[in-house]
């Protein structure tokens, strides 16, 4: 809606941009829209997790610099400081946020976001979020909520690992709900699209996707997600270094026929649809720009691709807990051990160290998902008032 008026409601003012690769209107990237129109100023630039242009590695640490394209100073929000520092700010009159998220709570999108509206906050300048689809709709919420214990870069709010908000509406969730300080007073504005549903996931939107990191190249990679994630934490491959990151799991130890088999058997005793399986064998390669160090580089894995077949009813989260549950069991027949080798990490994902303590004793997967639901509940009541769409 901004760029469709031609940005006219920002002429006469000096702008600072949080954006990426996935900051695009009208076929164009909004640091060069920005940059071109005429009584603008483009003050600044601030770069998320894998930089201003998204080439950058997962992790990868970005430098402050100087966007080619344009002559802006991009600054760094993922280095040394994760929010704009007060002396970035001056000389700003309002911040736009306008990075696509994916919808889960260990995306580090929406963790800059909240840092930079209390970087704004403080120093009274207004803050707009120019709002985006959430991938898996507005409806789908699961996981368990992060507990205070697990506070950090990648679970910095007390939501559910799929919260089934926009961008926008977790801004304004986030100011309301108190889950950072200093908001009280934060002029917050979101710029809603139009015709957004909240039942409709990225595929009924008909939108071209651009993958919001490198690691998320297809909207399937978007969508298994949350649950194959987890793996990161684990021995296993995720597919870094394929074609199919996130969208593929796999171990050189895993008889892949059978993982497959027990996934598909376990999933379909729950009742879970909306996804197929395929045993794979990959190994996994380097790709500049995309999987530089990818974790069994050169080895054969056997596992599993996981296909969305109606990202409806999928239910990522739950089907990555199955995914788990059958590798370990792999692993504990050939004595292998626990398959989760760095706990610290997987307890930040799962937002609670329950989940690893359920998963190693044995817990049923429905008695897990059983336990999430008053949080739940809860926290689908408490999130209401901020849905800006239907």
């Amino acid at each position: 809606m901004l760029a469709d008026a031609d940005f006219d409601e920002l002429v006469g003012q000096r702008v600072g941009l949080i954006g990426n690769q996935t900051s695009i209107a009208n076929g164009e990237h909004l640091i060069d829209l920005l940059a071109a129109r005429p009584g603008i100023e483009l003050v600044a630039a601030f770069a998320p997790e894998h930089g201003i242009r998204g080439i950058a590695d997962a992790g990868q640490a970005i430098n402050d610099e100087i966007d080619q394209e344009t002559g802006t100073p991009v600054i760094s929000l993922y280095g040394a400081t994760r929010a704009p520092l007060p002396s970035t700010l001056e000389g700003i009159d309002v911040l736009l946020f306008d990075l696509q998220d994916v919808g889960t709570r260990y995306y580090t999108y929406i963790s800059t976001m909240g840092l930079a509206m209390q970087a704004a906050a403080a120093a009274g300048v207004p803050f707009i979020v120019l709002d985006r689809p959430n991938p898996h709709g507005g409806v789908l919420m699961e996981g368990a909520m992060r507990d205070a214990s697990q506070e950090s870069f990648i679970s910095q709010y007390p939501i559910p690992a799929v919260y089934g908000l926009t961008a926008g509406e977790l801004a304004l969730a986030i100011r309301g709900e108190g889950w950072l300080t200093g908001l009280e007073n934060l002029d917050l504005r979101v710029i809603p699209m139009e015709g957004w549903k909240r039942s409709q996931t990225w595929p009924d939107t008909e939108r071209t996707w651009i993958g919001p990191s490198p690691g998320l190249p297809t909207v399937e990679s978007a969508l298994v997600y949350p649950g194959s994630v987890f793996f990161e934490a684990t021995t296993l491959s995720y597919g870094n270094g394929t074609e199919f990151p996130f969208s593929t799991v796999g171990a050189s130890w895993l008889d892949g026929d059978r993982f497959v088999a027990d996934v598909r058997s376990s999933a379909t005793a729950a009742g879970l649809t909306g996804f197929d399986l395929a045993s794979v064998a990959y190994t996994p390669v380097v790709i500049p720009d995309v999987a530089p160090s990818p974790r069994h580089e050169g080895q054969l894995m056997r596992g599993a691709r996981v296909s969305v077949t109606d990202p409806g009813a999928y239910q990522p989260t739950i089907v990555g807990l199955h995914l788990l549950v059958a590798a370990q069991a792999q692993a504990t027949e050939l004595g292998l051990g626990s398959i989760i080798d760095r706990g610290a990490v997987f307890d930040l994902l799962a937002g609670t160290s329950s989940l690893r303590r359920d998963l190693t004793n044995g817990t049923d997967i429905t008695e897990i998902q059983a336990g999430w639901q008053a949080d739940l509940t809860a926290f689908r009541a408490s999130t209401a008032p901020y849905l800006l769409y239907d």
